[in-house]
């Protein structure tokens, strides 16, 4: 069953087909079928503790610790619970993403969306190429708590191009640990056919900065449509005023009528 289990799905890692060196590309398959398909670009910022110079006191320094193109990865399908896993650097770190699909009622009727619902990062502090002579160093996970982000739609795919900060308390003496996400665009149910995503549904920050960048448009259009119509009318009104009969106002013009 095992066999028959791994020969069904398969797990791939095509970064290597983005021309932007810090965005990853995955996908899930099960049954010849993609499942899941995720686009990131992925930054941890992890403070830990070193010594001072008196070597009495401790200071807090910062990793700053990219997602590495040669992840390897591992996921699985659910029609309500998805998930993806990766780990590099000989799995001293390791990404786990959890999504859920779930219905609520709302004012137009009952609805369906996914959200990004739990993530944990194992970091290993004893690991040299981030971490320079960390206090004590050893294991430790960052993980979300009640997170509901990427909220999207049942059926769409999400994309944000736009960064977005997500925080995570480490059991390294409750250290905040911050995840940057940026060039997002991310499908864990209902992919409609092999290597597609569904219809995007754009983040808030991306919205309102495609409002800003085509408000000034708009405006100007409306600005230009105001500005033809006053010249219209303007036009209309001078031919009309021009074709009628102009009255003499001094009197001494009427001595000739008659």
């Amino acid at each position: 069953a095992a066999a028959r289990l791994a020969a069904e799905q398969e797990v791939e890692n095509l970064s290597g087909l983005s021309p932007n060196p810090e965005k990853d590309i995955f996908v899930v398959r099960e049954n010849r079928t993609t499942c899941l398909m995720a686009e990131f670009a992925a930054k941890f910022i992890v403070p830990y503790d070193v010594w001072a110079s008196n070597y009495v006191d401790l200071i807090t320094e910062q990793a700053d610790i990219p997602l590495s193109r040669g992840a390897e990865m591992k996921g699985k399908c659910g029609t309500n619970e998805s998930e993806l896993e990766l780990s590099w650097l000989d799995q001293a770190y390791t990404l786990k993403l959890s999504f859920l699909k779930e219905g609520h009622n709302t004012s137009r009727g009952p609805e369906a969306s996914w959200k990004l619902s739990r993530i944990q990062f194992t970091y290993d502090t004893s690991e040299r190429t981030y971490f320079k002579d960390a206090v004590s160093p050893g294991k430790h996970t960052a993980s979300s708590h009640r997170l509901s982000a990427l909220v999207t739609p049942a059926g769409q795919s999400y994309e944000c191009q736009a960064q977005q900060t997500i925080s995570l308390v480490s059991s390294d003496h409750q250290k905040s640990v911050q995840l940057l996400l940026s060039e997002v665009r991310l499908q864990p149910f209902d992919i409609p056919a092999d290597f597609v995503f569904s219809e995007e549904h754009k983040c808030p920050v991306d919205q309102r900065e495609q409002l800003e960048e085509t408000l000034p448009l708009i405006l100007g259009l409306i600005l230009g449509l105001v500005i033809v119509v006053t010249l219209g009318i303007y036009h209309i009104h001078h031919k009309l005023t021009a074709s009628q009969v102009q009255i003499p106002r001094d009197r001494s013009q009427y001595k000739h009528m008659g």
